[in-house]
């Protein structure tokens, strides 16, 4: 293989693919990045075996071939070269690839291209098309409440489904820790109609929601129970799926709460992140006191003291305190999207619903916590 790369080209590919790869592997393979150069064309691919992503990149290609190299260290070369510098990578040296730009010389360990696995998705019956800021709009507003516990492992990613039928159809995204619940919905495209309801895991949520960059792009999705595909140009990702059924989400949306509280947004996120300055890295917990359209913040930690805020909110229902963790606070404001938040409680025991004002295309439900 023998091929010449703008340094633009090949970071912008590398910086797509590297993620992928974990630092430490114990299949010497898995930390290598599969280059093949074919039709003006350097094609890169990483896996891990769960997941995989695809990026193409123009080069002149002198003569196609395609190799292994350690992913982390040509991203590392290639990010610290001169911007504009022209690569050549070359192959012919036997057990080593050269990197050549301008007067710079690397000489690169490379493993067979043979020994690279491909992950192969099998048949993907459901396809659809969707604006990339649709989709990304979606993780953005659910991923943060994705739960990091390993032994529910079911929770360990956004459940996707299509909920309604018809004109009425919505692609829902969910996800909970058991703390907090995040559902956001957007039309469901044409052709999504039918899809079965897929976990996809966290990293892959990660590396989808990096890869949607490009507002104006469009994501074309392909899925099975098992994988999931997904195409942005020239990126392609493929990833398996959670084997697992998600919870009855809905069974822990309160349908009760009639105590409404309004607020501005964003004095309620300053005052928590201000009294939440001396909590404990445990406790967390800030307390909200409501009554005659104030609400006042308090946190107590016994080792660095106490603190207190007071806002003036829109709530006309009986006095009311109810605690909740200051960081699940302050994840869910940084998701909401209008000026005002309107908050659904119930009492200081039972989940309390959060969304924008006014919009229902968004929906967060957080336990409180005894304060």
């Amino acid at each position: 293989m023998k091929v010449t790369i703008e340094r633009a080209n090949l970071l912008r590919a590398l910086n797509h693919v590297h993620r992928v790869v974990e630092r430490r592997n114990t299949i010497p393979i898995l930390a290598n990045v599969l280059l093949r150069a074919e039709n003006d064309r350097l094609s890169l691919k990483a896996t891990d075996l769960d997941l995989e992503i695809v990026d193409r990149a123009p080069a002149q290609v002198d003569q196609p071939g395609s190799t292994t190299v350690p992913a982390h260290m040509l991203y590392d070369i290639v990010r610290k070269l001169p911007d504009g510098a022209e690569i050549q990578l070359d192959t012919s040296e036997g057990t080593t690839m050269a990197l050549r730009a301008g007067r710079t010389r690397f000489a690169l360990q490379m493993l067979p291209d043979s020994d690279f696995p491909d992950l192969n998705a099998g048949d993907l019956p459901v396809a659809f098309e969707m604006p990339a800021e649709a989709l990304k709009r979606l993780i953005d507003r659910t991923q943060f409440a994705i739960s990091t516990e390993e032994t529910r492992y079911y929770l360990n990613g956004i459940y996707f489904h299509v909920v309604g039928a018809g004109g009425e159809a919505r692609l829902r995204a969910v996800a909970t820790d058991g703390h907090r619940l995040a559902k956001a919905e957007a039309p469901a495209p044409v052709g999504a109609e039918g899809m079965p309801g897929v976990i996809v895991p966290r990293k892959t949520v990660g590396e989808i929601q990096k890869l949607l960059e490009d507002p104006g792009a469009i994501a074309k999705v392909s899925l099975s129970d098992a994988k999931i595909r997904l195409a942005v140009g020239d990126i392609v990702l493929t990833s398996k799926l959670i084997d697992g059924t998600f919870p009855d989400y809905e069974r822990v949306i309160p349908r009760g709460n009639n105590k409404v509280l309004t607020l501005e947004k964003a004095d309620f996120e300053r005052a928590v992140d201000r009294v939440s300055t001396i909590s404990s890295d445990r406790g967390r917990a800030v307390k909200l006191t409501l009554a005659d359209d104030r609400m006042v913040l308090a946190v107590n930690n016994p080792d660095s003291g106490s603190a207190s805020d007071e806002l003036p909110v829109d709530y006309d229902s009986e006095p009311l305190e109810i605690g909740f963790n200051s960081r699940y606070l302050l994840d869910i404001a940084a998701q909401l999207t209008t000026d005002e938040a309107e908050f659904r409680l119930a009492d200081p025991g039972s989940p309390t619903l959060i969304q924008d004002k006014g919009e229902s295309d968004a929906l967060y439900v957080l336990m409180p916590m005894r304060v």
